[in-house]
């Protein structure tokens, strides 16, 4: 997909923003900006792109993203069906690394939350069941004023640096300096690969999406995303069939042909490669979670 440099809007009289989101359309497009991203999912649930990182989000998770990495929350259909009842939202702080000044980050005091943001270049998931600590830490961001609000980004910062198991999203080696026509035809295979998944993709057929013969299109999707169009694809499948687990409406089986998988012995292999636990496993956690 083509990332959109995204001005985030301040006022005069704050540093940083932040804001609730209740609209499922907001920023509803792959995207960077130079600021630093903190997003605490209250409600709402999708496919979640972050670098080359593709997987689900839910609520109760919490997401920092570094300065201009890339990122998209593609929100499930059923959120933008007001009939269905079902929907978003989420708290978003945003900010620059060095807007509280440069020597801040060089205290010894705030080494942690220095190495936080290091690692956040890459993009980070916590579950506010593993850190139970930051959702009201977040809150009192979004609901302080002045200089209160300052100390309670850095109170938030130093509870999430503390977090003893953090989750990197993005490989060490994903670069996004893509030129413009390249960004336009990465654009065009992700989308028509998020509208397609569920059925059989043709490699003729993507590779032509790209204006590219299947040979040429192998080797530039590998060499412009660090992965085959194979893996790219089976991860958007398994982050579907996560999603269809999760929801707990039909059978395994059903789900991994729903999910566009023609076996379900390698739905099986698959899932498990991708997730590190078998479906029935991976549903026997969300359950008791």
């Amino acid at each position: 997909m083509k990332p959109r440099l995204l001005k985030v809007p301040k006022t005069p009289t704050d540093s940083f923003s932040v804001r609730e989101d209740r609209d499922p359309y907001i920023n509803n497009r792959w995207h960077y900006h130079p600021e630093v991203e903190l997003i605490y999912f209250h409600e709402g649930g999708g496919t979640q792109f972050v670098g080359d990182h593709i997987n689900r989000f839910d609520a109760g998770d919490i997401i920092l993203v570094g300065s201009n990495l890339p990122h998209y929350w593609r929100h499930d259909d059923v959120f933008f069906n007001e009939e269905s009842g079902k929907k978003v939202h989420s708290t978003v702080i945003h900010f620059s690394e060095n807007f509280w000044g440069e020597p801040f980050l060089q205290l010894p005091e705030t080494k942690p939350i220095r190495s936080l943001l290091d690692k956040a270049r890459r993009g980070i998931r916590v579950n506010d069941r593993e850190q139970r600590s930051l959702p009201p830490l977040i809150e009192k961001v979004l609901l302080s004023e002045g200089v209160g609000r300052i100390i309670a980004l850095i109170e938030c910062l130093s509870a999430f640096a503390l977090t003893p198991d953090l989750h990197p999203l993005s490989s060490l080696g994903f670069r996004h300096d893509f030129s413009e026509a390249e960004s336009q035809r990465i654009n065009a295979i992700y989308d028509y690969t998020l509208s397609n998944f569920s059925q059989k993709i043709y490699l003729e057929k993507v590779a032509s999406v790209a204006g590219l013969v299947p040979n040429s299109f192998c080797r530039y999707f590998k060499s412009r995303t660090g992965k085959t169009y194979t893996q790219f694809l089976t991860e958007i499948r398994v982050g579907h069939a996560c999603k269809l687990l999760i929801d707990n409406r039909i059978s395994i089986k059903q789900l991994c042909f729903e999910s566009g998988f023609n076996n379900f012995t390698c739905f099986h292999k698959n899932f498990k490669m991708i997730t590190g636990k078998s479906p029935q496993h991976y549903l026997k956690e969300h359950l008791m979670g």
